[in-house]
């Protein structure tokens, strides 16, 4: 899916709650937006499709290498540690070195935020994926174990996607229909509605959703 605007990389600050003009308090997540410079501009002639390549993360130009060097010295000598790109309908809107900034979102638009959630590590059935557990009494030995993964004879295997114990979280996910509470460009903070992935200082791209 394309999206005719870029968008932005911010840091996750926290959460916290606010009350709107009837009263009621909403969960919020605060995010302060990262510095983000236009890198490169992709197009179908050159690249196969039309993206925007967006550079953020500042980082000292003498502590990158050589390679990252001479892509950065199109947009002058700044240092930044990061990339991320963004499908746009109309490339030749945008300038390379350009800056995104926070104006260009805007009170009561809804975005899409991607980011990768909390790793919690390895997990069995009951946490992972909402299993029951076994009787607690009466000398039953099944509490927490997976019990029985496949059939007999036929088909004589396990199926693929069995749910089973294994890593939880520490994956990209994407959050959409996020609605944007508040904005305070000055000072590059962005507060968006309800909960969001990652903890604290996580890496977060925000797009706006295509109307």
């Amino acid at each position: 899916m394309k999206f005719t605007q870029a968008g932005l990389f911010a840091k996750k600050v926290g959460m916290t709650q606010i009350f709107d003009e009837s009263g009621i308090a909403l969960p919020v997540t605060i995010l302060k937006t990262e510095v983000c410079k236009i890198s490169q501009i992709k197009t179908v002639q050159k690249d196969g499709y039309d993206a925007i390549q967006v550079a953020y993360g500042k980082e000292r130009f003498e502590k990158i290498n050589k390679p990252i060097k001479g892509h950065l010295k199109k947009i002058g000598s700044q240092g930044f540690k990061y990339f991320g790109e963004f499908r746009v309908d109309t490339p030749d809107a945008f300038k390379l070195g350009q800056t995104l900034q926070l104006d260009m979102l805007s009170i009561g638009q809804t975005v899409r935020v991607t980011g990768k959630s909390i790793g919690k590590g390895f997990a069995g059935l009951q946490k992972r994926h909402n299993f029951s557990r076994g009787p607690m009494t009466h000398g039953s030995k099944n509490h927490r174990l997976p019990g029985s993964i496949g059939a007999g004879t036929t088909p004589g295997r396990v199926y693929p996607g069995k749910k089973m114990a294994g890593q939880l979280g520490g994956k990209q996910i994407t959050i959409k229909n996020t609605e944007i509470l508040h904005l305070n460009s000055a000072d590059n903070i962005l507060v968006l509605k309800g909960s969001l992935p990652g903890k604290k200082n996580t890496i977060l791209k925000i797009q706006l959703e295509k109307n």
